[in-house]
C-alpha cells in the first residue's frame, strides 16, 4: 500500500460509508467502484502502484466492507439506491471531476452515477463489467430463472452463489494456473457472505440485478453519443462474463482501448503490474 493510504468514514443519507483515499489531492481523480462480494479492498493492488500521479477514492457501497450494513427490512438493496448514495457520497466529497474505473457491480453503479452527472466524468475504465446483455454468459441460465421465479430457484440459486466453491470459482475461473490465486481472497469473501444477514442481502441485491438489464440500451446510448475515453481490461478466464463484452464495447465507442489479459474475474489477483501500467498510459493521453 501506498505510505499516504487513509481510511476514512463519512455519512452519506444517514449512513456511515467506509473509503480508502491515496495520492495527492491536486491529481486526477480515480473513483474506484468494486464488485460482488468485494470491496474496496480489491483496489488495493493500484493503491501502490498509481497514488504516486493519481488520486485514489475507494468506497464500499452499503452492505458491503466497512461500510454500514442497514437492515434489509429498513433499507432497499437495490441498485438504483446503491448508485444514489454513491452519487451523494462523490457530492460529499466534493469530486467535480474524475474517472470512473468499475469492476463487476462497479458497471450499474457506476453508469447509473455517468447518466445522472455526466459533467463529472473524464472517461471510463471497465475491467469485467458488463454493459450489454450478449455479455452475460453460461452461468446466467440458472440466475434467470431466479429472476423469473425467485420463490421457486432461491433455494437452488443460493446454493450455486454463496458457497465456498462459488467464492473460489469467481476468482480463478477457467485459469488452469491455479496456484497464481490467494486462497485467502475467497475464504474471507465466503466469511463476510457468512455474516449475520449478509446472504440475505446479497439476494436482495442480485434479485434488484435484474433491472440492470432494461438499462443496458440507455447505457449503450449514451456512451454512443458522448463516445467517452474508454479503457476495457479483461481478464480472459471470467466465469461469469462472456469474453465477447470487449467487443460489444468497441461497437459503442469505436475509439475505445481493449486489453485482454491472462487474469481471472478479478484481475488485480495476478495481474495488478500489468493493469497499472495500462491505466497509468491511458491517463497519460488525457493530459
Amino acid at each position: 500500500m501506498s505510505q499516504n493510504a487513509t481510511y476514512r468514514t463519512i455519512t452519506v443519507d444517514g449512513l456511515a460509508i467506509f473509503y480508502r483515499e491515496a495520492g495527492p489531492k491536486n491529481a486526477p481523480i480515480l473513483l474506484l467502484l468494486h464488485g460482488f462480494p468485494s470491496s474496496s479492498r480489491m483496489f488495493e493492488p493500484l493503491f501502490g502502484r498509481l497514488a504516486d500521479h493519481y488520486h485514489l477514492i475507494a468506497p464500499d457501497y452499503p452492505g458491503f466492507g466497512h461500510s454500514e450494513c442497514p437492515d434489509r427490512k429498513s433499507f432497499s438493496y437495490t441498485f438504483d439506491r446503491l448508485a444514489e448514495i454513491m452519487h451523494h457520497f462523490c457530492i460529499a466529497l466534493g469530486l467535480s471531476r474524475y474517472t470512473l474505473y468499475m469492476q463487476d457491480y462497479g458497471s450499474p453503479v457506476g453508469f447509473r452515477i455517468a447518466l445522472v452527472d455526466p459533467e463529472r466524468v473524464e472517461a471510463l475504465i471497465i475491467q469485467n463489467a458488463v454493459a450489454h446483455n450478449s455479455g452475460l454468459g453460461e452461468n446466467w441460465k440458472l440466475r434467470r430463472k431466479f429472476w423469473s421465479n425467485r420463490t421457486a430457484h432461491e433455494d437452488a440459486f443460493r446454493k450455486s452463489f454463496l458457497s465456498l466453491e462459488a467464492a473460489r470459482t469467481r476468482h480463478v475461473g477457467s485459469d488452469l494456473n491455479s496456484e497464481r490465486y490467494d486462497p485467502d481472497l475467497w475464504t474471507d469473501e465466503f466469511a463476510f457472505l457468512n455474516q449475520p444477514g449478509q446472504a440475505d442481502i446479497q439476494i436482495d441485491l442480485f434479485y434488484d440485478y435484474r433491472t440492470n438489464l432494461d438499462l443496458y440500451p440507455k447505457w449503450q446510448t449514451w456512451m454512443r453519443e458522448r463516445q467517452p475515453r474508454l479503457l476495457v481490461i479483461w481478464g480472459r478466464f471470467d466465469p461469469s462474463f462472456d469474453i465477447s463484452e470487449p467487443e460489444a464495447y468497441r461497437a459503442d465507442v469505436p475509439k475505445s482501448e481493449i486489453h485482454l489479459l491472462e487474469a481471472g474475474h478479478f484481475a488485480l489477483d495476478t495481474a495488478a503490474d500489468q493493469i497499472a501500467v495500462t491505466v497509468r498510459e491511458f491517463l497519460k493521453t488525457m493530459n
